[in-house]
């Protein structure tokens, strides 16, 4: 049998509305990946159109987290960071990283800090800057086009896109260090939104696209990037998971709109992952 791979996960816990890494840990287990979570913060719900939240910052545990693991000489085969909650958790992420990065393991930043073309109410501009030099030491990136665009110094730009302004995008962001992009929230027309790829190494560039379903659902880029994480780590290229990651998101997508949730619970993935894992072969 295949030796297990094991991730590390750090991100935030929202106790309810499903994100973080209360996404993130049920997809990448369910891939058959070891994951091993980093919380950054213990909130109540998460911050998107709930009230009255509690917030617990985490940022004093990174360090003595990061030295036990360390003591214990752990290995990772993949380090994945999402949602960071200030400039010094961004600079602990990045002492992390350099402590556990070796030849072989992945290391994949989601940025989120913004989305629809504004940053979330808890940062700022320079906030942007700061993620752009941790995503200088990620192999593999997974922004937002608004994202994308804070990280590059430009405006905001809404869609329909061309190709040609996705591919520049991409190529810009890869100057900045990573080797592969991935770029959410890609659409050419009304149809159609997902993905697009970018593989720094080979030039080559790929696009997964699947129906586009009107409104906003919470969650879905860490359901996306973990989807994503899962796939690569199971020996699929770039592309092969990106549309994994795009067909399973979109699929939540679909099954939570026709259930009518309130979408500021999250989307239903948890009915996904038989077929999430079929598709990796499982």
């Amino acid at each position: 049998m295949e030796k297990l791979k094991r991730l590390a996960a750090i991100n935030d816990i929202s106790g309810f509305g499903k994100c973080s890494l209360t996404v993130a840990l049920p997809i990448i287990s369910a891939a058959g990946i070891e994951t091993t979570v980093l919380p950054t913060a213990v909130l109540s719900t998460h911050t998107g159109g709930f009230t009255g939240y509690t917030y617990r910052d985490l940022t004093e545990d990174i360090t003595p987290i990061t030295e036990h693991w360390k003591s214990l000489d752990l290995k990772f085969d993949a380090i994945y960071s999402g949602f960071l909650g200030s400039f010094e958790q961004i600079e602990l992420v990045k002492k992390f990283i350099g402590a556990f990065r070796t030849p072989e393991n992945l290391v994949l930043v989601d940025p989120a800090m913004a989305d629809n073309g504004v940053m979330y109410a808890i940062f700022d501009m320079n906030f942007a800057k700061e993620m752009t030099s941790l995503c200088a030491t990620a192999d593999m990136i997974v922004p937002n086009l608004t994202e994308a665009a804070f990280m590059l110094g430009d405006e905001y730009r809404e869609g329909p896109y061309t190709k040609e302004y996705i591919e520049n995008i991409m190529k810009r962001l890869a100057a900045l260090g990573p080797k592969y992009i991935v770029l959410t929230g890609v659409y050419f027309d009304s149809e159609q939104l997902g993905a697009a790829t970018f593989n720094k190494l080979t030039g080559e560039i790929t696009y997964s696209l699947s129906e586009r379903i009107d409104g906003y659902y919470h969650g879905t880029g860490d359901v996306f990037a973990s989807a994503l994480a899962g796939a690569y780590m199971n020996g699929f290229s770039l592309p092969e998971s990106a549309k994994i990651a795009v067909d399973f998101t979109c699929a939540a997508i679909s099954r939570t709109k026709q259930q009518g949730t309130d979408i500021r619970f999250g989307v239903d993935f948890e009915h996904g992952i038989p077929e999430f894992l079929k598709n990796l072969g499982k």
